[in-house]
């Protein structure tokens, strides 16, 4: 099947080079163009270096997925190639796009007749290997003529991808899935860092990752990657405890408050990515000059 991927950074590049594999015609963009050609030359991708040369190339009915960053980058892409594309093509949004911005971005291609499918998609670098799981929100026809690509990227044709219902649905369920890991790694850290303060007991946290990994019910791929980490740096002395979020984690906890579900533990997790960004914290400070005021507790003094 014939489609074009827009944005080859890791994860597009990576599914670019899985569809090959699996015998697809891949016709590739890449706004810095280097990127482009060295995925032509290595894996034999279409290399287009416009969106109207993507149009171009691409048979009637076209296929355009994107793998775009959520905001003005998808945004501002969409708003383009709405002049470009025809009445009946195809656009899938692969990115991390907050799923209210999907459904009106399908509303609007939908007046034009260009037709939309969100799809969440997790698997990260090994995706290349393992196969993407794929969370597919959108008109059920679309889906099952985009079949073969889906097949082709997920773990197995009947396994790891599916609709999960109307447009906006699939980039819905990705949000939850990206809360549920924050909350799923959150509680990993947490427990790791008890035992490393059990300094006595001199426990190998690597090879306790090990022994967890088979037959104990905490086993995961999040703790493959736990063990991986720790068999590389076992006291984590190279990583700064600085952690970023890609927003999805804010989205989800708005939508709990929004629906009156509680979650603390996502939300619990996506606050302690935030204090872990302090490299002092106010709040702290305040806390201990109160305890100084009310009860006289010793301070330490700042340096």
């Amino acid at each position: 099947m014939q489609l074009a991927i827009l944005g080859l950074g890791r994860m597009g590049g990576n599914m670019a080079r899985r569809l090959l594999k699996a015998g697809h015609e891949v016709i590739g963009y890449n706004r810095t163009r280097q990127v482009t050609e060295a995925l032509q030359k290595e894996a034999g991708l279409i290399a287009a270096f416009s969106f109207q040369e993507i149009v171009q190339k691409l048979k009637a009915p076209r296929v355009v997925w994107l793998m775009l960053p959520a905001g003005d980058a998808t945004e501002n892409t969409l708003q383009e190639l709405t002049g470009l594309v025809s009445k009946g093509d195809i656009i899938v949004d692969g990115g991390n796009s907050n799923f209210r911005d999907t459904m009106r971005r399908a509303e609007m291609l939908a007046a034009k007749g260009i037709r939309m499918l969100d799809a969440g998609v997790s698997g990260g670098i090994w995706g290349l290997d393992e196969g993407y799981s794929l969370m597919i929100g959108g008109d059920q026809k679309i889906a099952e003529h985009l079949r073969p690509i889906f097949e082709s990227l997920a773990p197995a044709p009947d396994k790891g991808w599916g609709r999960v219902g109307p447009s906006g649905a699939g980039h819905f369920v990705k949000m939850v899935h990206n809360g549920i890991e924050y909350g799923m790694m959150q509680s990993l850290a947490e427990g790791f860092e008890i035992m490393q303060a059990r300094e006595d007991f001199g426990l190998d946290l690597h090879r306790v990752a090990e022994i967890w990994q088979h037959g104990s019910v905490v086993r995961s791929w999040l703790l493959d990657l736990a063990e991986r980490a720790l068999k590389d740096d076992p006291k984590l002395n190279n990583i700064a405890d600085w952690v970023e979020d890609s927003g999805e984690g804010r989205w989800t906890v708005f939508e709990a408050i929004n629906e009156d579900v509680p979650a603390p533990v996502i939300t619990l997790a996506l606050l302690q990515r935030l204090a872990s960004r302090q490299e002092t914290s106010f709040a702290g400070k305040m806390l201990a000059a109160l305890r100084n005021q009310f009860g006289g507790h010793a301070i330490k003094k700042s340096r």
